[in-house]
């Protein structure tokens, strides 16, 4: 019996894909729900699995256009007779082994040498004695020199197609620069208080929630605390009028070997700590695995990408349109700094904010980073909410 294999549905805007690996060859023998055909889009890659086990049968080629819903090949079942037996090796004859043929002797190569004639009762071989040799010595015979063959080199350059979602990544950063007045600010954090409750409290909170107490958590809750504080940041323009989120789904940029993708966590204002690590846990993974949904990298009001965790010191985050405000998170490095006068050293960021300018005024940008420093330093006002 046969298995058609079709293009599921991605999304509610996405009509076509792309096909990026065969990851089982026509003619293979699959099992059920064994990874057979990798699909890119323009906002996440999805794995197609085969229906049933049996001998697989594909219509499509790397790099082919398909829509929705085509069949792009099948799944025939098999007989168990007809499926490929483990042979056993065969175990080599053992044969008479016959003598080892003497080895040639190897053939004397002549070369010129200078003789030293030397006394029986010389002590050295002075410079004189040297160079009177050497003028007295026979000439070697000349030799042909073989010319080698020039080999061909290897192209010193690769080419590969951009997969669908680099196109999407490059089109959308290249509309941001063009589209909107993108500005950038920065400040910097001491995360001194940050680290010390993280060291504190992170066995505790490993035990009782599942996950992992990272920084993020504090700066999504910080980030909340500092759009509502400045609700311009958390709006977009449509035309000419200014629209306003009421909600705070921010996006967090992941890296996978693909490219970035941004993931939302949704509601971040009604969320604890435990459920933005959580949210961040299942999404990484989702992301390794490539499952992510097309509804799972939608709809964020203001976006977070942490550049320190790959060393990056300081750098300026392209918007996403229509988001007005992108925050750039930096490596954390201990520098002196003053403090009541005396220099002591604190583990300190550099943050970045973007921003669309026709929208956000620097005031308002650089009042949204002293807020969140105020709200990093001293994280207890995020619990009292001040």
């Amino acid at each position: 019996m046969k298995n058609d294999i079709k293009v599921p549905s991605l999304g509610e805007s996405i009509s076509e894909a792309t096909v990026g690996q065969i990851l089982a060859p026509t003619g293979s023998i699959v099992k059920a729900d064994a990874e057979i055909v990798e699909l890119e889009t323009d906002k996440v890659n999805q794995v197609l699995y085969a229906p049933q086990a049996g001998r697989l049968t594909l219509s499509v080629q790397p790099g082919d256009t398909v829509k929705i819903g085509q069949i792009i090949g099948n799944v025939e079942s098999v007989a168990a007779a007809d499926m490929p037996a483990v042979k056993e090796e065969a175990k080599p004859v053992s044969q008479p082994q016959s003598a080892p043929a003497p080895e040639p002797a190897p053939q004397k190569t002549e070369t010129a040498k200078v003789s030293v004639p030397m006394q029986e009762q010389a002590l050295r071989y002075t410079k004189e004695n040297f160079l009177t040799d050497l003028h007295t010595a026979p000439a070697p015979a000349s030799t042909p020199i073989e010319k080698t063959p020039v080999q061909e080199t290897k192209s010193r350059e690769t080419r590969r197609p951009m997969s669908k979602i680099r196109k999407v990544i490059a089109k959308r950063l290249v509309e941001a620069q063009q589209t909107t007045a993108m500005l950038t600010t920065f400040n910097e954090i001491d995360l001194t208080e940050v680290i010390q409750l993280r060291e504190k409290y992170k066995e505790t909170f490993t035990k009782k929630y599942g996950c992992k107490l990272g920084f993020m958590s504090f700066f999504v809750k910080a980030t909340v605390s500092a759009l509502q504080a400045l609700p311009d940041i958390n709006s977009y323009l449509d035309g000419e009028e200014v629209v306003h989120r009421e909600y705070y789904d921010i996006g967090v940029a992941v890296g996978t070997d693909k490219g970035v993708i941004v993931p939302v966590i949704r509601d971040c204002d009604r969320l604890s700590y435990a459920d933005i690590e959580r949210s961040l846990e299942n999404y990484a993974k989702k992301a390794r695995e490539g499952s992510l949904a097309v509804t799972d990298l939608q709809g964020a009001g203001f976006t977070i990408t942490n550049g320190g965790t790959y060393g990056s010191l300081l750098s300026t985050p392209i918007l996403v349109p229509p988001q007005c405000g992108i925050l750039g998170m930096h490596k954390i490095e201990k520098r002196p700094v003053a403090i009541n006068d005396q220099v002591v050293i604190r583990p300190m960021m550099y943050v970045a904010l973007s921003y669309d300018h026709r929208l956000v005024d620097g005031k308002e940008a650089v009042t949204f980073l002293v807020h969140l420093k105020n709200m990093l330093e001293d994280p207890s006002r995020l619990l009292l909410e001040v």
